[in-house]
């Protein structure tokens, strides 16, 4: 694993949870993916420091979710 790849999977979750507009739960992320967990947690962390995802902290009934936050402004 590298920079390239991992910026690679970071395109690959970023165009997924850009095109639809839900939040998705990891284990959702890495089947829809094909993503192994290190692949998958390396892109995650690189769209978290880019700050284009957002988490939700799930509890004993639901699991955490990501999605992406989009801010639009209107001047």
């Amino acid at each position: 694993m590298n920079m390239q790849s991992i910026g690679e999977s970071a395109g690959v979750i970023w165009r997924l949870l850009y095109g639809d507009n839900r939040k998705w739960e990891y284990q959702e992320l890495k089947e829809a993916t094909g993503l192994r967990d290190r692949e998958l947690n390396a892109a995650i962390g690189w769209l978290a420091r880019e700050g284009k995802i957002q988490f939700e902290e799930g509890d004993t009934q639901h699991p955490s979710t990501l999605y992406i936050e989009l801010s639009y402004y209107i001047g």
